[in-house]
């Protein structure tokens, strides 16, 4: 008998909440995303809708990349033209996505303790990039992995594990995408990478203008802060490939 319900825990009602919100924030706000039922909730675990699809491949990369332009570009329509990248933004539901700067420096600094990172000198760098790219436009990050997205055999998209969500600027997860991507798949040749880069702007310039400037070289920092980010991942939930740089691996 195939299961028509999806059910997922969580390590306290307070996470369990916090998914909660998110999940429905993205409803009402970033409807490019589609999701799955939520059916019902408890105070550690929440019931989806049982999706029977394949998770993304590189082939699937220009659709995706439109759907994340223009489901940023919804988001910041609706709701993220208020918010800074540099502060927290806390909505009237009581939903809170964290700044963008803030986790990355944490994450950056841990990278340097789990000896990811070679020395202090790189940490430093990429904390400047950090710093450097929290300008501009705020989008939402969803980690934009492979695995978050189910494609069924009829071509529909929907979004899974949205559980945490931060501020971050516009084209930083489309790098998630294709950052892993590579890390799954291996190399993607550059132009499938410039065809989604501009379907992403022009999706997200739909909604404003300003929102589809995302160039390549911001781009680049981008995919160079997830390979750095995603490193403690190499060898596992089916990332077989270390990302070198833009579309390549080793």
């Amino acid at each position: 008998m195939t299961s028509t319900q999806f059910t997922k825990s969580y390590g306290s009602p307070g996470q369990a909440t916090a998914a909660a919100r998110h999940y429905h924030w993205l409803t009402a706000h970033a409807r490019p995303l589609l999701q799955p039922a939520l059916t019902a909730a408890a105070p550690a675990n929440l019931t989806f809708a049982w999706i029977k699809g394949r998770h993304a491949e590189p082939h699937d990369l220009s659709r995706l990349a439109g759907m994340l332009g223009d489901a940023h570009g919804a988001a910041w329509s609706n709701e993220l033209h208020h918010a800074s990248l540099i502060t927290p933004h806390s909505f009237s539901d009581g939903t809170l996505f964290p700044d963008y700067v803030t986790c990355r420096v944490v994450a950056l600094r841990k990278r340097l303790e789990q000896r990811h990172l070679p020395d202090a000198s790189v940490r430093d760098e990429l904390l400047a990039l950090v710093e450097e790219t929290a300008q501009g436009p705020v989008a939402f990050y969803k980690d934009s992995n492979p695995r978050n997205f189910l494609i069924t055999s009829d071509g529909t998209i929907f979004t899974i594990d949205t559980d945490d969500l931060t501020l971050a600027p516009f084209g930083y997860d489309l790098a998630k995408l294709i950052t892993t991507l590579i890390m799954t798949h291996g190399p993607i040749n550059p132009p499938g990478i410039d065809e989604a880069l501009d379907l992403y702007n022009e999706a997200a310039a739909r909604h404003d203008a300003q929102l589809g400037s995302t160039d390549l070289q911001r781009l680049h920092a981008f995919i160079t802060l997830h390979g750095h980010l995603t490193a403690p991942y190499a060898g596992r939930n089916g990332y077989r490939f270390s990302i070198t740089g833009l579309g390549g691996s080793t």
